[in-house]
This record gives structure tokens, sequence and C-alpha cells, in this order.
């Protein structure tokens, strides 16, 4: 079973996953080499695209005409599910600039970072620990960024690139413990090794 199939049969898929089971087709269809099936599936899919976006568009304004309160509530809750608010951000209709965007999905990291700066020219994203999250080596930084990247990847596509603040990922200081307090006795009743009787 493919990937694009085995995900399909899961049910629910994000935008970046669809979008990665299109591009399996259509890569199928090219290496079939039938330039005619290609183009018919690349405009079968510009099509779809620009039907669903512009009901995506429709369900935006509905919302927007509902007096006060329930059109409000509505919308955030469309907002605030994943799938929904991806395509809204795939077809250019999520209301939220890619800032709000940036930290919404970065709640949803399961690291405590935030935001330290989002270049627009060049869609790099930096990223601060706010607190403990592991042992600071290069596989938890890895981690990180990747968890980010997965989380930014439906919601800010602007972002192209992640790194983890170097200053926030150091290595733990390592406590040494000796056999008691400086001073002590050890059971022999000596000094321990290396202290000054």
């Amino acid at each position: 079973m493919s990937g694009a199939q085995g995900a399909a049969d899961r049910g629910t898929v994000s935008a970046e996953a669809a979008g990665r089971m299109v591009e399996e087709v259509l890569d199928r269809l090219a290496e079939s080499g039938d330039p005619a099936a290609c183009e018919a599936a690349e405009e079968l899919v510009r099509v779809l695209m620009q039907f669903y976006g512009a009901g995506l568009a429709r369900i935006v304004e509905l919302l927007g005409r509902l007096p006060g309160a329930p059109g409000e509530q509505a919308l955030t809750a469309l907002l605030d599910d994943e799938v929904v608010a991806s395509l809204l951000v795939l077809h250019d209709l999520h209301p939220a600039d890619v800032e709000p965007r940036i930290a919404r999905a970065l709640d949803a990291v399961p690291y405590p970072v935030e935001n330290a700066g989002f270049d627009t020219d060049s869609g790099a994203l930096r990223l601060r620990l706010t607190g403990s999250a592991g042992c600071g080596c290069g596989s938890t930084r890895e981690a990180v960024e990747q968890a980010a990247r997965d989380a930014l990847a439906g919601l800010a596509p602007e972002v192209t690139e992640v790194r983890l603040d170097a200053d926030t990922a150091r290595e733990p200081v390592l406590l040494q413990i000796g056999s008691g307090p400086p001073g002590a006795l050890s059971t022999s009743g000596r000094p321990p090794a290396g202290r000054a009787s």
C-alpha cells in the first residue's frame, strides 16, 4: 500500500500530507511517460483547488455576516481546527497575520519555545527555549526544530527555516557529588580523596 493510500485510509489528513499525496500521484503519472495524462491531472488539481478555495472563502464571508457573537464563535471554532485553519492558510483566507499564526503553531510544540525573531524576507524563524527541554544535546536541538517545523507547516508556511538559538540549547552544568560535606571525614576517619586534611 502506498503512503498516500495509507494516509487516506486513516481518515483526516493534514494539508501538508494531502499535498504530498497529490505530488505522489502526479509523480507516478509523470513516470508513466504520458504527457497528456500529466497535463490533465495537473489541470484537475488546479480546478479542484480553485473550487474548494472559493467554497472556503464563501464560508468565511457568510460567517462574517452573522450578527455578533454567533459568527465570531463559529469562525473561532473553525480557526481552532488544525485542518480547517491549514486550508484557510493554503488558500490565503486565514484572517490572522503570520506572527499570530506562528504563535498559535508554537503553542502546539511539545517543548517550551518562543519566537525569538522571524525574518519575513528569508522566512527564517529563530526560536528560544523558555524552560528545560531535555539534555540540550544535538538530538534534542534537532527534535525541537523538527517539532516546530511540523507544527508550522500547516499554519505558517511562510516559515521556511527554523533555528533554535544556540545560547538556549546549552549543555547542562554537571554537578560533582562528593562523599559528604566539605571537611567531612570518610568512614576510614580520613578526609575524602582530593581534599586537604
